[in-house]
């Protein structure tokens, strides 16, 4: 693996055609927007969540290329604290002893499994039926406590689970066994190490804070959008008494937001002083680079309709440490519609002024993506002399 040892801006442009970027679902999942200017915004974590999953997919159809240290800690459906435990499992490290009891009362077993758990407390049920309480080895034993104070319980329960508490043997990481483990997780896991994480779980083996090389603003839409609403219909219903009511006739209405068309803009930065500090490489940007470029393509839904990378433009430092501002570089882009109200990326004409581009500042252009765009390579005066 090659070091990373110079810093890097970029500008990411994508686009959208009748879906939604990126819901909000503290407003019934409509395009998140900015309420001043009326423009469109997806989240980082939104982008982030898609390179994820493009790197999740890639390492797993191949393998034989991506053997090992491409792992996704923030996944569908992950339990966080198992990957922090074989961290520490596959670095030897003890993590005390958990209890584990066979709960032989019918009444107890009926009212937790009615009952939400406290973190570190789990339910399990083997083959032949037989029902378990596990408290993990490194629950926190006090949250356990003032939790079973305010569980609306009774006694025997409250009982039965103290007493499991009690023979569970916990035991704090070393401040070494920490940094061990951190070093593990972004060894292992490619988000971890591209954009931290905190692994300081109160559930789980303490693996400390990483704070990524990789930091990406929200995306913008270039002019303001409008969401467009629809009703759509389903011929089923989800019940048979729907279908009663409706006399067979077996209709659901639904509605459905979109963006009819929207030019997004990301800015980002990587930093090659955090990249040394969690082992991201340049195998690991070059990574990066193709799922920006890709990820969209296997990201398809009904919702989302038509999301397309349009451009991606790198500018590359000639030091770790940068020779100017990432503003100053981000205005070299120029994006300007051609008609009032565009609805397809060639009704912008986007533009780099690569004759204002400080010295040590290259434009990668191996990295970058630039179908469609005009780069600028000569004075105004130079062309017209």
């Amino acid at each position: 693996m090659s070091e990373l040892k110079k810093r890097i801006d970029f500008v990411y442009i994508f686009d959208v055609q009748d879906g939604n970027p990126n819901g909000d679902p503290d407003a019934g999942n409509l395009p998140r927007i900015d309420a001043e200017t009326g423009k469109g915004l997806v989240t980082d974590v939104c982008l982030k969540r898609k390179v994820r999953n493009y790197v999740q997919m890639v390492a797993e159809v191949e393998k034989d290329i991506y053997p090992k240290g491409y792992e996704i800690y923030i996944r569908e459906k992950a339990v966080l604290g198992k990957s922090h435990e074989k961290a520490f499992n596959a670095l030897g490290y003890k993590l005390g002893e958990k209890a584990t009891e066979e709960i032989r009362e019918s009444e107890i077993i009926n009212i937790l499994k009615e009952t939400s758990l406290c973190e570190g407390l789990t339910l399990n049920e083997n083959e032949e039926g037989n029902c378990y309480l596990t408290v993990e080895a490194d629950a926190d034993k006090k949250n356990v406590t003032d939790w079973l104070k305010e569980a609306e319980l009774n006694k025997q329960v409250k009982d039965f689970i103290n007493s499991v508490l009690k023979k569970a043997k916990p035991r704090k990481p070393t401040e070494e066994e920490k940094e061990g483990g951190r070093a593990w997780m972004c060894q292992n896991y490619y988000d971890v190490r591209a954009f931290g994480a905190v692994m300081s779980l109160k559930s789980a083996p303490n693996c400390g804070q990483v704070r990524g090389p990789i930091q990406l603003t929200f995306a913008r839409s270039e002019d303001p959008i409008v969401t467009s609403e629809h009703s759509i219909t389903r011929v089923a219903v989800a019940t048979e008494q729907e279908a009663k009511n409706q006399g067979g006739d077996n209709h659901t209405m639904g509605r459905k937001a979109t963006v009819p068309y929207g030019l997004y803009v990301c800015h980002g930065f990587v930093s090659a002083n955090l990249a040394k500090q969690t082992g991201f490489s340049q195998e690991d940007l070059d990574m990066f680079w193709i799922a920006l470029k890709n990820m969209f393509d296997h990201d398809r839904s009904a919702a989302r309709g038509l999301m397309s990378a349009r451009a991606l433009i790198v500018f590359e430092h000639d030091s770790p440490l940068g020779i100017a501002p990432a503003n100053k570089l981000f205005e070299l882009v120029g994006i300007k519609p051609n008609k009032k109200v565009p609805r397809t990326f060639s009704d912008y004409t986007i533009t780099i002024d690569k004759t204002k581009l400080p010295t040590g500042v290259i434009i990668d252009e191996k990295a970058s993506l630039l179908d469609g765009i005009e780069v600028l390579t000569k004075k105004e005066d130079d062309k017209t002399a």
